[in-house]
């Protein structure tokens, strides 16, 4: 199994982005997926989730500003980011989740991640 994630960069506040995360070894339509992210002082936390019949779910802080999305079919994830702010600043990855009402990811098999930059 293994996630590839890719689109990150630097940005500048209010920017956008668009993360990609091509899956292999898994058939994503059989999982939840979800976007973590991870900075040096915080642990890697869930910002948003996609449920196996296209349910969502955002973490309070990204809510409005980010969009989950997956395509079954290229077996992949996307996470559109929007109206990013420096505190967006994070390393994003993303993972299979136990299941539709447990966001906890999937042991073993995370990817390298992307790295999001917001800064003027």
């Amino acid at each position: 199994v293994e996630f590839v994630e890719s689109g990150g960069g630097l940005v500048q506040p209010g920017g956008s982005l668009r993360l990609a995360c091509q899956a292999s070894g898994i058939n994503i339509s059989e999982y939840a997926m979800g976007w973590f992210r991870q900075t040096p002082r915080y642990a890697r936390t869930l910002v948003a989730a996609i449920t196996t019949d296209n349910g969502w779910h955002y973490e309070e802080r990204v809510r409005g500003r980010f969009t989950i999305s997956r395509d079954n079919d290229k077996n992949a994830v996307y996470l559109q980011l929007d109206n990013l702010r420096p505190q967006d600043t994070a390393v994003y990855y993303c993972k299979d989740l136990f299941s539709n009402i447990d966001w906890r990811p999937r042991p073993f098999y995370w990817g390298q991640g992307a790295q999001v930059t917001v800064s003027s």
